[in-house]
């Protein structure tokens, strides 16, 4: 990949962010924190983000209950 292309992209993937609404990046900070918790029990950071990643429906439901990162992840583990 040239200099110039992959300086574009990484342009075009900081737009894409910041084109997100608050209440977005609020539940992929949210999920970060989550990812941050399942490392921390064990899992590697690939496995924590694939299963983040499958399950984005069932994070999504439990960001919008009120459930913290570190309680989501517990309940992840369970």
């Amino acid at each position: 990949m040239t200099k110039q292309v992959k300086e574009n992209t990484m342009s075009r993937k900081k737009n894409e962010i910041d084109e997100l609404d608050d209440e977005t990046l609020a539940l992929l900070a949210w999920c970060t924190e989550v990812e941050t918790h399942l490392v921390a029990a064990g899992a590697t950071e690939a496995e924590a983000q694939d299963h983040i990643e499958e399950q984005a429906e069932w994070y999504t439901d439990m960001f919008y209950d009120g459930l913290s990162p570190a309680e989501a992840a517990k309940q992840a583990l369970a």
